[in-house]
């Protein structure tokens, strides 16, 4: 009676079960509109931690290939792996202004997908690649693809935060997913030596790039393509002179592209 003078009835009292049954789903709900930001942040992370948690790689090991490659000819000189502390950094701070201003955003989501697909992938890399061979070239050419796929969705309007970290990124596992196939497949005389392989990996990587720069003008991927090619120059010098030219040629046309299609406006940073 006193309920119902107050104007008050059963149906006005709050179900906790209905109440909690709410709470799940909006927060099932927010989780699914922020699972690609933290994701992306998650394996950024996994990914710029992992080499401090395995033993340092600087290239294949001799007894890791029938045919022990010492300073194959296709690999960039030691200086040019100091882009990995500018990927790391600019990955990092991509992902954490990706969660905290474009969590969910369509167009990031679109290319972060793909992102944590080559994050995830190359989390484990350095182990594995301390490991076998030919499962680091596999995997670092699903990185290499996964990561291309990535800046193709790149947003037009972040570029600096997105596309340009992606770009240098992609642009140096094109590479090095061809330094790591030459290598291999010299260290296990595959139809040439590992001078021939050069010039496969040369030519793969040059056109890898070329194909991405005509259909997304993205500097940051060009220059750092160019800055892997000018290292194998730097690396070969004039003992293996032909590899340099090679190298040099692909530089220039990836340099040609790089200012050429910035030139058009297509997709360039803003």
């Amino acid at each position: 009676m006193l309920g119902q003078r107050a104007g008050w009835s059963k149906s006005d009292i709050p179900d906790p079960a209905a109440a909690l049954e709410r709470l799940a789903a909006q927060a099932s709900y927010t989780l699914m509109k922020y699972t690609a930001a933290l994701l992306t942040l998650v394996f950024t992370l996994s990914f710029v931690i992992s080499p401090a948690l395995t033993s340092p790689f600087s290239g294949f090991t001799a007894d890791q290939l029938p045919i022990p490659q010492i300073d194959p000819p296709v690999q960039p000189v030691g200086y040019a792996f100091a882009i990995w502390g500018l990927i790391y950094g600019w990955l990092v701070v991509s992902a954490v202004f990706g969660i905290w201003q474009r969590a969910t955003t369509p167009q990031w989501n679109s290319a972060r997908w793909p992102l944590i697909a080559s994050l995830a992938v190359g989390t484990p890399w350095l182990a594995v690649a301390s490991a076998s061979a030919i499962w680091a070239t596999i995997l670092i050419f699903v990185m290499a693809v996964t990561a291309i796929i990535a800046l193709m969705r790149a947003p037009n309007a972040d570029q600096w935060w997105f596309g340009v970290p992606v770009g240098i990124y992609a642009g140096w596992l094109t590479a090095a997913s061809f330094v790591s196939l030459g290598s291999t497949a010299a260290g296990y005389g595959i139809l040439t030596d590992q001078l021939g392989w050069a010039y496969i990996g040369i030519i793969g990587a040059l056109g890898v790039a070329s194909i991405v720069m005509l259909r997304y003008a993205s500097a940051a991927y060009g220059l750092t393509v160019v800055w892997a090619l000018v290292a194998i120059i730097v690396a070969n010098g004039t003992a293996q002179i032909s590899v340099s030219l090679l190298a040099g040629v692909g530089a220039l046309i990836i340099l040609g592209l790089t200012f050429t299609t910035r030139s058009t406006g297509r997709m360039a940073p803003s």
